[in-house]
């Protein structure tokens, strides 16, 4: 079927009532079992699972889009992280699975292993259609990836037909830490950052420390480490205005203005919904946080607007207590 456009939703984490009010509003109506619209196709940036009450709703509505055609998908980290946690290590390995069941990681993971749990069948499919989502998209006249666009990782999943975690071998290397499966898997799913600078530690607002921060790969020429700076939690003052070394500088990225639009999510955005620069999109509104869940409706413009995006405030009952 021949599309007029697209919309990129951003993402969902089990705000299954939500995602039906931002469908609706985009003039999607629930025909033969699944949300369509007559002339356009939804495309989600993944994070479908975890933190909200609706991740098994969520995930039927999604999955059933895409497998009619009514949607695609890119892979988002809280997916990834399903499939690592659910996947035996192969023998020799020091680790029972690819993800340790750390209190951590089950935290991490915590309101979807619960609601799945009186579904052992139904969760081990979804768990094999993980397997099957895209890692990005590279559409005519636009590009979607979850967390961050890697042209050189890109251009060697392209040459090696790698689209997803289909394969054992490359899903096993993606633990690997250094390895070009770690590589994609880190890049990718999780975007880029920086060490804290002079050995700091940070606590985020879930409690987790980190010793590291989430970095924009965008940044012309920058000087300082509050001018790369990505996340919802800033650095503090005397952090942010320590100067790049060159090694830092090194290890950005740079996604240039001359490039396809690009559509991400996974960053915990607030406020009105705009794009980032005149080719990049978050769609990533802090929706299970109380926030939004935002689409953009993709034409074929070059550049992106404002007045494209399209949201709805989370619903109340999509929040865990």
């Amino acid at each position: 079927m021949e599309f007029s456009g697209y919309d990129l939703i951003g993402d969902v984490h089990g705000c299954a009532r939500t995602l039906q009010q931002l469908l609706q509003r985009l003039g999607y109506q629930r025909r033969g079992g699944c949300y369509r619209h007559p002339q356009r196709q939804a495309i989600f940036i993944g994070d479908i699972v975890d933190r909200g009450t609706g991740v098994r709703e969520a995930l039927e509505l999604v999955r059933e889009m895409v497998e009619q055609g009514a949607a695609q998908i890119v892979l988002g980290n809280h997916e990834y992280n399903c499939i690592a946690y659910n996947e035996p290590a192969r023998p020799g390995s020091q680790h029972q699975y690819l993800r340790d069941h750390s209190p951590r990681n089950q935290r991490m993971l915590r309101e979807t292993l619960e609601q799945m749990e009186p579904y052992a069948d139904e969760w081990r499919d979804h768990l094999r259609w993980f397997r099957q989502i895209p890692l990005f998209l590279d559409l005519e006249g636009f590009r979607v990836v979850h967390a961050c666009w890697d042209e050189e990782l890109i251009q060697r999943l392209k040459q090696q037909q790698i689209q997803d975690l289909s394969d054992d071998d490359f899903l096993h290397r993606t633990v690997e830490r250094g390895s070009f499966g770690w590589l994609v898997a880190d890049r990718l799913l999780r975007g880029t950052y920086l060490r804290l600078p002079n050995e700091a530690v940070m606590e985020s607002a879930e409690g987790f420390r980190r010793y590291v921060y989430r970095t924009k790969f965008w940044s012309r020429n920058p000087q300082r480490h509050g001018d790369v700076v990505f996340q919802p939690d800033p650095l503090p003052e005397h952090l942010a205005r320590l100067p790049l070394t060159e090694g830092e500088r090194e290890k950005l990225l740079h996604y240039g203005s001359e490039l396809p639009p690009l559509f991400i999510g996974h960053y915990w955005r607030q406020g009105i919904p705009a794009p980032i620069t005149n080719n990049i999109a978050c769609l990533d509104y802090s929706a299970v946080k109380a926030g939004r869940l935002v689409a953009y409706r993709m034409d074929a413009e070059t550049v992106l607007s404002a007045d494209k995006f399209v949201w709805v405030d989370v619903d109340a009952r999509d929040l865990a207590d």
